[in-house]
C-alpha cells in the first residue's frame, strides 16, 4: 500500500476554499482561450475521472482539469456520459438555458449544494445527437433533469465562464460494446467542435473504503493494481482487454464493486476516431485511495 498526507475531504476549513482562490486567475485566462474552428481539426474525447465536492477542495486538482481544458481549442458545445445517470432507454437532459443542477451527493457543508453553473441552451446540439441516432437505438428528452455531479463539478473546473452549451446523455446499458457502439455514433460531432466526455473514477471501491483511505490518503493494492492494468491496457489500446475488466482486471471487484464508474470509458473509447490508438494520460495519482486517471485520446 502507499500512502500521502490530505486533508479531511469531508470537512476542510473552508468549504471550496481552493475553488475560490482559483477562479480569480481562471476567469481571466479562460475569458481569453481560442474557440475551436475547423483549421484547429476534431477534439480529442476525454475519460475523466471526475471527483465530487472534495475536488473544490483540492487545489492541484482543480488546476489539472483546467489547465487540461486550456490545452485545447474552447469547444463549441459538450455532450457528457456519467457515471450517476445510468437510464433506459436512451436520454438527454434538458437542454433549457440554467437549467437547475442535480445535487446527487449526501453528507457534505451546505456550501457545495448552492454552487450554480448556468450553461447556456443546448437545443441545437439536442437536435443534432437526435438525428444522429438509429431506430434501434431511440432517444428521448427529459424534460427537467439537468447536469449531475459527474458533470457539472468537473467541468466548473474545466470550463469556469460556464458559457459553453452542455447536455448530459444517460448510460443505457452496462454492455461494453453497445456503449462503444453509442460512442462512434457521437464520434462526428468531434469534428464539429463538439467535446465528447466520458466521466467516472478509474477506481471507485467506496464500499470498501476504509478510514485509512479516506483521511490518511492510504492507497490500497486493488486500487494501484486495478490502476496500473488500466493504463497498461491503454498504452497498448487494447480494448478488449478493457472490455473483460471485470474478470481479468486485478484488484476486482474491490476496485468496482458496481460497473458505473468504469463503463463511461468506453463513451470516450467508442468516440475516438481509431480506439486502437494510445491513450495519452493527462491526470493520474489518487483522491483519498482512488485512482483519478483521466485521459484523451484522438
Amino acid at each position: 500500500m502507499g500512502k500521502t498526507t490530505v486533508t479531511d475531504p469531508f470537512r476542510p476549513e473552508t468549504p471550496a476554499g481552493a475553488y475560490d482562490a482559483f477562479l480569480p486567475e481562471a476567469l481571466t485566462r479562460a475569458a481569453t482561450q481560442p474557440e475551436w474552428t475547423p483549421a484547429d481539426g476534431p477534439l480529442p474525447s476525454l475519460y475523466l475521472s471526475h471527483g465530487a465536492p472534495p475536488l473544490f477542495d483540492d487545489a492541484v486538482w482543480i488546476r489539472e482539469l483546467f489547465d487540461w481544458a486550456q490545452s485545447m481549442p474552447k469547444p463549441k458545445a459538450i455532450v457528457i456520459v456519467s457515471a450517476h445517470w445510468e437510464d433506459a432507454p436512451l436520454l438527454l437532459s434538458a437542454p433549457a438555458a440554467q437549467t437547475p443542477l442535480v445535487y446527487d451527493f449526501g453528507g457534505f457543508h451546505p456550501r457545495y449544494y448552492q454552487m450554480r453553473y448556468g450553461t447556456p441552451d443546448a437545443s441545437r446540439l439536442t437536435a443534432r445527437i437526435t438525428a444522429m441516432m438509429p431506430d434501434s437505438e431511440p432517444l428521448y428528452q427529459h424534460p427537467s433533469r439537468g447536469l449531475d455531479h459527474g458533470a457539472w463539478v468537473p467541468l466548473m473546473a474545466m470550463y469556469p465562464l460556464a458559457d459553453i452549451p452542455v447536455l448530459q446523455m444517460s448510460m443505457p446499458t452496462h454492455d461494453p460494446g453497445r456503449l462503444l457502439a453509442l460512442g462512434r455514433r457521437l464520434a462526428p460531432l468531434r469534428a464539429e467542435g463538439v467535446l465528447v466526455v466520458g466521466s467516472g473514477f478509474t477506481t471507485h471501491g467506496l464500499r470498501f473504503a476504509t478510514p485509512e483511505m479516506l483521511f490518511e490518503g492510504v492507497v490500497p493494492s486493488w486500487s494501484s493494481d486495478f490502476d496500473a492494468w488500466t493504463a497498461d491496457s491503454l498504452a497498448r489500446a487494447d480494448v478488449d482487454e478493457l472490455a473483460a475488466y471485470a474478470t481479468r482486471a486485478p484488484g476486482m471487484p474491490y476496485a468496482h464493486p458496481t460497473p458505473d464508474h468504469f463503463l463511461p470509458i468506453f463513451i470516450t473509447l467508442g468516440a475516438a476516431e481509431n480506439p486502437e490508438r494510445p491513450a495519452r494520460t493527462v491526470i493520474e495519482g489518487y483522491m483519498s485511495g482512488f485512482s483519478k486517471r483521466s485521459f484523451e485520446i484522438a
